[in-house]
């Protein structure tokens, strides 16, 4: 089995053990958050060989993501320390009614923005199989958006699989056009893609699934797929194009990593040799999973855990 590589900046994530303000709070409890770091713990989880690629700071909560990465089983062989620059940190209040938390987060200049592109051409990409890349590094900085175009680029020129989450943070890119020129750049080098309809409004200029697969595979994608919260998900594989039904949640307690569930699922069924509908329907179960748990990654499942909500759970039909 070929090795999954997962690029982005895991943050040291403090979730309120209380409700209200977060200037109110006395205690957290200490977790890890990022979008890359999410889909690395689910992979490991489900039984994928995976290796993390980041700079972390020099510090204590660097080197508590390390000892975490290597507690779920996740490679570090790519982690570098940065002597200067720190690790990004998150917060996160403590929500009960199924709405979306607070979660600020800490990391204009920290470690991870500071990845190059020399540390990307100096990779071993033997052996790896899939390479996922999400718009997050390429908000971060400049080196880390020349960076995310190489990985991007080598592994387009070594054949290995690349799958690219759009994870839009506005809030990180200096302006809304160079978000849209720069995330579109990198999903048109993508075999597949998969945004959210949301982010289809931003990127693509409409809401309906079908026109946002047009767009993408008009900049020479294979497979667009489009989430779509609890109404699943619209796959655009080639010509082929069908919906793919949600799963009943019965209490959302936090939405949180739900993305990133989803792509776990995904993912984990394209290295499984799934079929993409099936992959699909896996992506929509841990996403359901996920949002019944209060951390960011806390709820991704085993192998058996997921058969078991798979089996006892009956699909939405759209």
């Amino acid at each position: 089995m070929g090795k999954t590589i997962l690029f982005g900046e895991p943050m040291a994530l403090l979730i309120a053990d209380t409700t209200g303000p977060l200037e109110e709070v006395e205690h957290f409890t200490r977790a890890l958050s990022g979008a890359e770091v999410n889909v690395s713990i689910g992979l490991s989880r489900l039984g994928h060989p995976v290796e993390y690629l980041t700079r972390l700071g020099d510090d204590p909560f660097g080197h508590y993501i390390e000892n975490q990465l290597k507690k779920n089983e996740i490679g570090t062989s790519m982690v570098t320390y940065d002597p200067v620059y720190r690790t990004g940190i998150q917060l996160k209040n403590r929500v009960t009614d199924g709405s979306d938390p607070y979660a600020p987060y800490y990391r204009k200049g920290s470690a991870a923005s500071h990845i190059s592109k020399a540390e990307i051409d100096a990779l071993d990409l033997t052996d790896v199989e899939l390479i996922h890349v999400t718009g997050i590094p390429p908000a971060l900085s400049e080196s880390a958006r020349e960076a995310s175009f190489c990985l991007m680029k080598r592994a387009r020129e070594a054949g290995i699989f690349l799958t690219f989450d759009p994870n839009l943070r506005p809030a990180l890119w200096e302006n809304e056009e160079t978000m849209i020129r720069v995330i579109n750049q990198l999903a048109s080098m993508a075999d597949a893609v998969l945004p959210g309809i949301g982010e289809c409004r931003i990127l693509a200029g409409t809401d309906q699934p079908e026109e946002a697969a047009d767009f993408y595979q008009n900049l020479g994608v294979k497979t667009v797929i489009v989430k779509n919260g609890a109404d699943g998900a619209y796959v655009r594989e080639g010509e082929a194009s069908y919906c793919v039904p949600g799963y009943r949640v019965e209490k959302i307690v936090d939405t949180v990593g739900a993305g990133d569930g989803f792509a776990v699922g995904v993912l984990s069924g394209m290295l499984e040799r799934l079929s993409m509908r099936d992959s699909v329907l896996r992506g929509n179960a841990i996403g359901a999973i996920q949002v019944m748990n209060i951390s960011d990654n806390e709820g991704l499942p085993t192998q058996e855990e997921l058969r078991k909500f798979q089996t006892g759970t009956k699909a939405q039909i759209l």
